[in-house]
């Protein structure tokens, strides 16, 4: 029977306790500089915040260069992380080589060579590298801080004039500033590294970086230009940015010639899909992709015109193109020594045999803003499907650690394979899964790969219950969504991993089936 006797005054939740004069005082000096502490195993748990940058993980990321460590920010109003890449001792002794990096997700993921901004943030890794210490700070402010729909918008504009309208009239003629760019986290990150009172060397060709650094009151000692040769696809952008005040010299020097795309480019006005009104189709633009493996497609137009010039380049010690051969509607494979071209090429740039060796991957790209989620989608397409084809279909997980040039390029082969898959049987569409760690975000790959890397966690399977997420929750129905909207019907080749991955996402094949979508064939990459 249960008593009616009052509870004990043990079982009542105890006052919290009040802060001594001094405990306060203490307490408000750590937020004025908190620190990010991973040395301490208390501090394991500890997620600092100073302004509105939470400091999330830190973990090792292993690149072409040498080793970086990665700590991870976000902030608490955009939600953008802040990827700080450590090297070396970060001490204020010295000068730290640093550069500010915004993220362009064409070039360093979609390998589009329209800009240089990968070439920039590769360039940046090695010279901190080869200098033995410094910082990358990599920000998510695609396309000058206006996000990806902005910015294809104006690469749909800029196409649309045929170069004769720059990427600055574009943001006018839409209403925006040049740039949205706020450095406030990179001030905010380094005040939790400890770097707040450090000297820096910003490597970059943009003035406006230099005045927003000190700005913030850090200490920039010096700039140093990072600048590559322009190619055919980023000559009119570089030129571009040269006019508006950055510091480049070769747009204005080199022989090369912009290179436009293969057929118009008409503007689209944004508009909601009729079958799924949550998506917003926003823009469509070609962009130049890198070719894989060396591999140029030609048409079989372009092959009968430089047939001889082909043909007279495949013999010799070291001869330009390895192999030349027929592949499906009568185009051509034309695999070159791409170190030899390079070294032929010189002084030769109006040569039409170099620049049919020059031709790019040409993909459409499609920019869908989701209304529901604030996400934005891109879908890659390339050829004119008819209606006996079966488009060669992948959907792409993104990391962002792999925009990086890591050692381990498994993502990064798995694009380019599946890219290379669409190009040889010339019809197929790619749509871009930015969802990082499975569906539960960059915050929760980079805790992951921080507990397992400290031991913590065995495996990601129980760093993601730790995390308190479910294995896999990307948003496949999103994608097949927008996929079947660029299909000339239901039958499709399925680019995968493996049958294994198959087998592990239950949710990827139940979406198909709601989509009624028929896999014909499945290819699969590992």
């Amino acid at each position: 029977m249960p008593s009616d006797k009052p509870k004990t005054s043990r079982s009542r939740p105890s006052r919290p306790r009040s802060l001594a004069a001094g405990d306060l005082k203490e307490w408000l000096r750590r937020l004025e500089a908190p620190r990010v502490d991973t040395t301490r195993r208390q501090a394991r748990l500890n997620r600092p915040i100073h302004g509105t940058t939470l400091y999330v993980a830190s973990c090792s990321v292993e690149t072409r260069h040498g080793p970086f460590r990665a700590h991870v920010f976000q902030d608490l109003i955009h939600k953008g992380y802040v990827i700080a890449l450590a090297h070396g001792e970060l001490s204020a002794r010295r000068p730290l080589y640093t550069r500010i990096h915004s993220s362009c997700v064409t070039s360093e993921t979609l390998r589009g060579c329209d800009c240089d901004c990968v070439q920039q943030l590769e360039g940046a890794l090695e010279t901190i590298a080869r200098r033995g210490h410094g910082i990358l700070f990599y920000l998510m402010q695609e396309g000058r801080g206006v996000g990806y729909v902005a910015k294809a918008r104006d690469r749909m504009i800029v196409q649309a004039s045929r170069d004769k309208v720059s990427t600055f009239e574009a943001y006018a003629a839409m209403g925006l500033r040049k740039d949205y760019r706020d450095y406030e986290d990179v001030m905010h990150a380094a005040t939790l590294l400890g770097l707040k009172t450090s000297r820096f060397i910003l490597l970059t060709n943009n003035p406006d970086k230099i005045e927003a650094m000190r700005a913030q009151g850090l200490k920039v000692v010096r700039a140093e230009p990072i600048e590559f040769e322009p190619s055919p696809f980023n000559l009119a952008y570089l030129a571009s940015k040269a006019t508006s005040g950055h510091r480049l010299n070769r747009p204005g020097q080199t022989p090369v010639k912009s290179m436009q795309p293969p057929e118009p480019v008409e503007p689209v006005e944004p508009k909601a899909l009729e079958t799924a009104q949550r998506f917003i189709h926003t823009a469509s633009y070609f962009l130049p992709v890198k070719p894989v493996d060396s591999e140029i497609l030609i048409t079989e137009a372009q092959f009968r015109a430089n047939k001889d010039g082909i043909e007279a380049h495949m013999t010799g010690h070291r001869p330009i193109v390895k192999d030349c051969y027929l592949i499906r509607d009568n185009r051509f494979i034309v695999t070159i020594d791409y170190e030899r071209y390079l070294e032929h090429r010189r002084g030769r740039e109006g040569d039409p045999l170099v620049s049919l060796l020059s031709t790019p991957y040409w993909f459409r790209v499609h920019v869908y803003f989701d209304i529901v989620t604030g996400q934005e989608f891109v879908v890659l397409t390339h050829g004119r499907p008819k209606i006996y084809d079966l488009p060669v279909i992948r959907l792409q997980s993104e990391s962002l650690f792999n925009r990086l040039p890591l050692t381990n390029t498994d993502n990064r082969d798995k694009f380019k394979r599946s890219v290379r898959e669409i190009v040889h049987y010339g019809v197929g569409a790619i749509c871009l899964l930015y969802f990082d760690g499975r569906g539960a975000g960059f915050g929760a790959h980079a805790v992951d790969r921080m507990l397992t890397e400290r031991g913590q966690a065995l495996s990601s399977d129980e760093a993601y219950r730790m995390l308190g997420v479910d294995y896999d929750s990307r948003d496949y129905e999103a994608c097949l969504i927008l996929l079947r909207h660029h299909l000339p019907h239901s039958r499709v080749q399925m680019i995968m991993n493996s049958p294994s991955s198959l087998i592990r996402k239950p949710e990827y094949a139940a979406a198909l089936n709601r989509h009624r979508i028929e896999v014909e064939k499945w290819i699969f990459l590992e």
